[in-house]
């Protein structure tokens, strides 16, 4: 199929996104780390252990932040790997995903201070605002997915055709779980959220090159089918 006319003042080569963005993203952990939580409790002598225990939900707010923003960065290296070129549509919904990925270090101190304060309508408050957070990272992919699967002319000829929309679904499926992690941190118990958050990521990383691509989607695709099938 012959692809459009580019016009050179709207289409340009991906080597700036792909830059800026990962300042960006390298930027954003810095920030994650520069929370004030994350400090050498006060504590007399000959207790620092059980300060450093009590302190755990802190440094667990701070692993699933670090992690969502290192498979966002794994994510983002996969997809561009796969365009050819950016336009101004796809511009936007790359710097869609750079603003809700920015925003992970404000909730995660809100998670750490709500946490270590035990004060449990502020932990249900603080992952409710954290599992938003998240479910907007998502959505923001969702976008940029849903822009590449309309816009096939951006991406390189090699890349499936179902690829980008299959894409689609896994965002889909981050905003759900994102949103019944809260919803059980809200209602049950917010530890319970917390755990979900630092598990999720894992998800992504695994699918980080892709839905079809994940070990158990190529088991699947390679499975040999039934006898008599």
């Amino acid at each position: 199929m012959a692809r459009p006319i580019e016009d050179p003042g709207t289409r340009s080569d991906i080597s700036r996104a792909i830059t800026f963005s990962d300042a960006v993203l390298a930027i954003i952990i810095t920030l994650l780390v520069l929370d004030p939580v994350l400090r050498v409790p006060d504590v007399e002598p000959g207790h620092l252990l059980s300060a450093l225990l009590d302190h755990w939900p802190t440094y667990a707010a701070y692993f699933a932040s670090y992690s969502y923003v290192a498979v966002v960065w794994l994510n983002h290296k996969a997809a561009f790997h796969r365009i050819r070129k950016t336009d101004r549509g796809l511009h936007w919904a790359n710097l869609f995903i750079l603003f809700a990925t920015a925003l992970m270090p404000f909730p995660t101190a809100v998670v750490s201070h709500a946490l270590l304060g035990h004060n449990r309508p502020d932990q249900r408050v603080a992952i409710a605002f954290y599992a938003l957070i998240g479910a907007l990272l998502c959505a923001s992919w969702l976008v940029f997915f849903h822009y590449l699967a309309r816009h096939p002319d951006l991406v390189k000829e090699e890349v499936p055709e179902r690829f980008y929309p299959a894409e689609r679904v896994r965002a889909l499926v981050g905003v759900v779980l994102y949103a019944a992690a809260g919803l059980v941190g809200y209602l049950v118990a917010p530890l319970v959220g917390l755990l979900i958050f630092a598990v999720l990521p894992v998800f992504y990383a695994i699918t980080s090159a892709g839905l079809y691509a994940a070990p158990f989607a190529r088991r699947i695709a390679h499975r040999p089918p039934p006898p008599g099938a």
